[in-house]
């Protein structure tokens, strides 16, 4: 029997990888903060699907999260052909005027927490069939971010560091992908303060039609949602860097 983990599970896009993976009998890993709602996701998964859910209330913005989850995992005897590297947060404002911590913190989960899970459960992944990581960055990765400063540097982090693991260990047989929506309906546009931002006022994609695309293109290294993402993007490379980032800052305004 072997499992997907998925962070940040407890809502948005994190859920719906959960309901999609369920309907396709795939056991699961639940992990966030949040006890109540990963337990409630979970009974009404086992009981419509019939899979195996376990659920892990885990504070991955503290430096020791991965540890502790990697530690219940082998303990268990868990076997781990998927992991879903979702949890994450972001931030409006300026650098100078947000709150330090909570900036470290977004680093520390964005960034760190996603890289030493990652390192900490390749181990296991190599024994099993077929194994993925969908690594969730953004299509804030491809520019510079006024406004978000920080979340914008963790995306194209979590872009570059995809890219450059997919190349390394495809030919160990696990597919990585760097899953990049734009603005997605979801708790994180609330909690990031975005909700109002001109961003968002374009539209946004479903957090069910983002975990759709990344799924079933889970073997490419790049997943851009949507096509008004993907032609916003493209036009971002071919564009001089000193007009992407006043787009950005124009977007988050």
């Amino acid at each position: 029997m072997s499992y997907t983990v998925i962070t940040g599970a407890s809502a948005g896009i994190g859920s719906e990888f959960a309901k999609q993976l369920a309907q396709t009998g795939q056991n699961l890993i639940l992990v966030a903060r949040r006890k109540e709602k990963l337990e409630e996701l979970a009974q009404t998964l086992q009981a419509q699907h019939g899979i195996d859910v376990k659920c892990f209330a885990i504070d991955l913005a503290e430096p020791t999260g991965s540890e502790i989850l990697a530690t219940e995992i082998r303990i268990n005897h868990l076997a781990v052909n998927g992991l879903i590297n979702n949890a994450g947060f972001g931030d409006r404002g300026n650098f100078a005027d947000l709150p330090l911590q909570r900036q470290m913190q977004m680093i520390q989960l964005n960034v760190s927490t996603l890289v030493e899970l990652t390192h900490r459960l390749v181990p296991n992944m190599r024994e099993q069939k077929k194994p993925f990581i969908i690594n969730v960055a953004s299509t804030a990765a491809f520019q510079a971010g006024p406004n978000m400063a920080v979340y914008y540097a963790t995306k194209a982090f979590v872009l570059s560091f995809s890219e450059a693991i997919h190349e390394e260990l495809r030919h160990q047989g696990i597919a990585v992908s760097a899953l990049c929506p734009g603005p997605t309906l979801s708790e994180f546009a609330a909690e990031a303060n975005i909700t109002d931002s001109n961003l968002f006022k374009a539209g946004a994609m479903t957090s069910a039609d983002v975990a759709k695309q990344a799924l079933a293109n889970r073997h490419s290294a790049i997943v851009v949602t949507g096509i008004k993402n993907q032609v916003a993007v493209l036009a971002g490379k071919v564009s001089p860097r000193f007009i992407t980032r006043k787009i950005a800052g124009w977007l988050q305004a």
